[in-house]
């Protein structure tokens, strides 16, 4: 039987037509309108009664997995998940900087190859709990007081130390800010840049979806730039006309292509010039699985006046820590510091306190030569899983990292291979996605890998190849 649903889409508004699909479903849901258990209609249906694109709904569909309000069940199709509690369904189910619920139990699936933060088994439990129960042991009044809005002193000092010399980062501990994450770095920056009238944001393209909604709902207009083999494209960031940009250029999300020495001065040249700011978003923070990783923008003697640096310790700890950090020329820095004043009180201390610990004694170092190692070998059995089963694919940018982009064969209908795949209990990202453009994306893949064994990786990847092949 040929199911329908009637969904509202305005091809005049400027929200994608993905975005108004899963945004008048979970409407729905909300509402009551679609039960739990409501089989929908398969993505080539819908799209046939929108008059749409099939990657348009197959993306819509998948996001709504994501979250958690529909389940894919093999031989069953996409239905709205049972258990789902509806009036509670009215808000977005996960943060928009996360990666579309990497911590939720989608059913169904046994390879969730979503990138992200998720590489728990890695966490260095006896060690923070030592440096933790150290903290505690010698804890006074104060730290049990609130913490400096700018981070214990202690861990500004050894988050100096460490960046110096693990990143190459100049800065000192009165230019360190600690924060919670790189979704409060991006809030805090956006409000300081709309107070000194900076109405847009240059982001990459591709780059995080997240992060694109998050910049429009702190009141700033994302402006795309297109990324390509030597990272952001420095001459449409000048013709573009915006004073601030964010980017990755370390390992670019989701790319991994590194920012090239003829780009970073050029981007150095742009910020001198134009007095414009670079948010630099470190986003693998030191997880190197090559010889030669790249040095910071905010290393560069050209320009370092004009960078603000972020790190976090999301993905060489836990993102559930809420740990990162902002390194930042001192007038930016006090400007950030009276925004926050008006946000909150300051990160946990005791949590900034057992960090620092781990930083001093050394352990964080040695925690992440594991973290490399174990990185490494996922990565290897990621590039020879995809030699041996999908031929014509690659995998591009350096290896670093929680995920790798996978470039597929030129003529390949990604929407069908990430829709085969979920039906194969592979949940993996096209890298259409994550482009403002999607439809002008060469076909790929973004494939979490940090987080799998190496069979599972090479399991998930052969699943991937029997959809390729239309099996």
């Amino acid at each position: 039987m040929a199911l329908h649903i009637a969904v509202d889409v305005v091809r005049e508004s400027k929200q994608s037509l993905t975005s108004q699909i899963q945004r008048f479903i979970r409407k729905e849901i909300a509402e009551g309108i679609l039960h739990p258990g409501t089989r929908l209609p398969s993505s080539r249906r819908l799209a046939d009664d929108l008059g749409v694109s099939r990657s348009v709904v197959v993306e819509a569909f998948g996001q709504l997995v994501a979250e958690g309000y529909l389940e894919a069940v093999r031989g069953a199709g996409t239905r709205v998940v049972e258990h789902l509690d509806a009036a509670a369904a009215v808000g977005p189910v996960v943060p928009a900087l996360l990666d579309q619920g990497p911590d939720a139990h989608v059913p169904g699936v046994r390879w969730d190859l979503r990138p992200g933060g998720r590489n728990f088994s890695a966490f260095p439990r006896r060690e923070w709990l030592s440096c933790y129960q150290r903290v505690l042991n010698r804890a006074d009044a104060t730290d049990h007081g609130y913490p400096p809005l700018a981070g214990e002193a202690g861990l500004r000092s050894e988050l100096a130390h460490c960046l110096g010399r693990l990143r190459g980062v100049r800065t000192g501990a009165d230019q360190v800010m600690v924060v919670g994450g790189f979704a409060q770095t991006l809030a805090l920056v956006c409000a300081v840049l709309a107070q000194e009238g900076v109405e847009a944001l240059g982001i990459e393209d591709p780059g995080h979806p997240g992060q694109r909604q998050f910049v429009r709902d702190s009141g700033l207009r994302p402006v795309p730039l297109p990324v390509d083999a030597e990272g952001i494209d420095v001459d449409a960031l000048v013709a573009s006309g915006v004073r601030a940009v964010l980017i990755t250029p370390a390992h670019q999300f989701p790319t991994g292509v590194k920012l090239s020495a003829q780009r970073r001065e050029a981007l150095a040249r742009w910020a001198r010039e134009t007095g414009g700011w670079v948010i630099e978003d470190d986003y693998d923070g030191g997880l190197w699985y090559e010889q030669g990783g790249i040095r910071p923008l905010a290393f560069q003697r050209e320009a370092p006046d004009r960078v603000v640096y972020a790190g976090t310790a999301s993905k060489t700890l836990a993102p559930g820590l809420r740990l990162g950090w902002i390194a930042a020329p001192r007038p930016l820095l006090d400007q950030l510091l009276r925004v926050r004043a008006r946000q909150d009180l300051g990160t946990d201390t005791l949590t900034q306190l057992a960090f620092a610990e781990l930083l001093r004694g050394g352990l964080f170092d040695r925690h992440l030569r594991r973290l490399n190692a174990r990185g490494r070998d996922r990565r290897e059995a990621l590039e020879e899983a995809v030699r041996r089963h999908l031929p014509g694919a690659r995998v591009i940018g350096r290896a670093a990292g929680l995920h790798a982009y996978v470039r597929l064969p030129r003529h390949t209908d990604e929407a069908a291979v990430v829709a085969g795949a979920l039906a194969r209990s592979v949940l993996v990202r096209g890298g259409a996605a994550f482009h403002a453009r999607p439809h002008a994306a060469a076909p790929a893949l973004v494939v979490g890998h940090a987080h799998l064994p190496c069979s599972g990786i090479t399991e998930a990847v052969r699943e991937i190849a029997e959809v390729v092949r239309g099996r």
